[in-house]
Formats: structure tokens, sequence, C-alpha cells
């Protein structure tokens, strides 16, 4: 196990390196220049000069790229050209937010999910299931921006139960950190809920006709016992993909949603470094959630083997 590990984070190298390489070229051919949008309007070419100098976006690409790939390799994601502070903090800073909306919208999504699948597996082609099918297409259609803002519109707009926008932290004042997060976390959460019980049925429906599953049911074992002991663990291998996707992708953070809500999140900041060319603030976000990804991947992984014992080997 510890070989395997060691061998994937080993493998985690060349892929960031990749990584950087595309997210650093990227940035360079959006339209657009840092300088111009420091200095504002009508900016005089000495000014200009003079701050592309300072910024280094003189010097030529690949010379670019080696000063910031020696920084990134010392843990240092360089210094936000707009706020002046380092990203690294600035990311720091966000993160807790957009942790605690991702739980959230994983709590909601899950509990969701799981009866909806787990039923749909169970009974198909009943009402139920096309009903449950019903929702998880229409999770899937429906754009999370649109969602959120009819939430909006009407619990907190036409019914004033809940905050409209923005963000209180659990630890400074919970009821109010709830309030803001509830419709957020139910945008999310919908989004996620509706892959998941497809993923959650198609895996019931593949395991419920195993002879294991019959030589359970003709030991006397009860219907419950059958379906969550045996059925439903080994037919989550597949929903365990998905779901670490959809994980890592949230940890990345929402953009719509936390631009919808004014939440303060990585997504909120990734929109605003590229609104300002911020060429730092945008490579060290993409790069802290590709780590994510990885790592989530790598935690997805390690899962099949509890989920099914086969796979250690």
């Amino acid at each position: 196990m510890y070989q395997y590990i060691l061998r994937r984070l080993v493998q985690t190298v060349p892929v960031l390196f990749l990584f950087s390489i595309a997210v650093f070229t990227v940035m360079r051919l959006v339209p657009g220049d840092p300088a111009n949008v420091i200095l504002g309007l009508e900016p005089t070419p000495e000014a200009l000069a003079q701050i592309r100098h300072e910024m280094g976006l003189d010097k030529p690409i690949p010379v670019q790229y080696g000063i910031w790939l020696r920084h990134v390799v010392r843990g240092d994601l360089g210094v936000s050209w707009k706020s002046k502070q380092p990203v690294t903090h600035l990311i720091w800073r966000r993160f807790p937010a957009t942790l605690l909306l991702t739980f959230g919208a994983t709590l909601i999504g899950v509990t969701i999910a799981l009866p909806l699948g787990i039923l749909s597996g169970v009974r198909p082609h009943s009402a139920f299931d096309t009903a449950a099918t019903g929702f998880s297409l229409m999770g899937v259609a429906i754009p999370g921006f649109w969602l959120g803002l009819m939430l909006l519109l009407l619990f907190a707009v036409k019914f004033h139960w809940l905050p409209p926008s923005g963000y209180t932290p659990i630890s400074e004042d919970p009821v109010a950190g709830l309030k803001h997060l509830i419709l957020p976390a139910i945008t999310l959460g919908t989004g996620l809920a509706a892959p998941l019980a497809r993923f959650i049925r198609s895996g019931m429906l593949d395991v419920l006709g195993t002879d294991y599953i019959r030589t359970a049911r003709a030991k006397g074992l009860p219907e419950r016992l059958v379906v969550i002991r045996h059925a439903l663990r080994n037919g989550l291998l597949s929903v365990v993909t998905v779901f670490g996707l959809e994980f890592g992708s949230l940890l990345g953070g929402a953009v719509v949603t936390e631009s919808v809500f004014n939440w303060p999140g990585i997504g909120t900041l990734l929109l605003t470094g590229i609104k300002q060319r911020d060429y730092a603030m945008v490579q060290g976000t993409v790069l802290f959630v590709s780590v994510i990804f990885i790592v989530v991947n790598l935690l997805v992984d390690l899962s099949y083997g509890l989920l099914d014992p086969r796979i250690r080997t």
C-alpha cells in the first residue's frame, strides 16, 4: 500500500509540471495587458514600460516561466499584482469558506442521492423510479446559476426567510453562518445529487442480479440487510469515482454559484484574478486546485480497496 501511494505521488510530479506549462501559456494568450489594468485608461508608454519591467513582463515567456516555476518549487506562488498580497495567503484566507460550502453541498447531495438511488434500483420501472429519474434529469439539465437565482428570489426576496448573499464564519455566529450557507449548499447539492442518484441506481441494478445476492436471499437474510450490506457496498465503485470528481470540483471552487451568492471562496478569487489579468493569482489558484484534484483522486483510488478487498492486490 505504501509503495502504491509513493508511486502515485511520484507520478503527480510530471502531471503538475505539464499542467503548470499549460496554465502559464494560456494566461499569456488571454487578451489584455496587466499593466493596462493597473494603470487604467490611456497610460503613457513610459509608465507602461516601467510597470511591465517591474512585473517582469518584458522578459521572454520561457524566462518568465522559469522564474515562476523556481518560486513555486520553493512553495511561493507569487504576489498578487492587484492586492500586493501573497497568493498563498489569499488562497488560505478563502479556502475555509469553500470548504464549508463543499461539505454543506456534499451533505445535502448524498442525503438526497442515497435513498433515491437505492429505492430506484430496488424498484426499477416503478412510479418512484420514474419520479427519481425525472429529478435526476432535471438536476443535470438545470444550470446552477438559474437554480441559485430562483432559490434566491423565492426564499430571500419573496419570503425573506434567508439572507440573499454573503458569508458569516460558523465560528463567529453559527446561526447566521448556517442561514448564509443553506441556499448555495442546496444549489450545489442538487447538482451533485442528480448524477450520484443515477450511478447508485445503475450500480444497484448491476449487483442485485448476481449470484451472491440470490444466495443471500436464499439463506433467509432480511431484504434490508441484503440491500445495504451486500448490494450497496459492491455497487458503489462507480459512484465513488463520480463522487471524487464532483467533490474535487467543489473544493476547487464553484465559480458560478459563489458569484451568484457573493460567497468569498476559491471560485470568486479565481474569477477576480481573471478579470484583473492577475497572472500570479490565476496561476497560483489553478495550481492549488489541480493539487486538490490529484489528492482527491488518490483518496478515491485507495477507497476502492476498502469497498472491494480484491482490488488491494
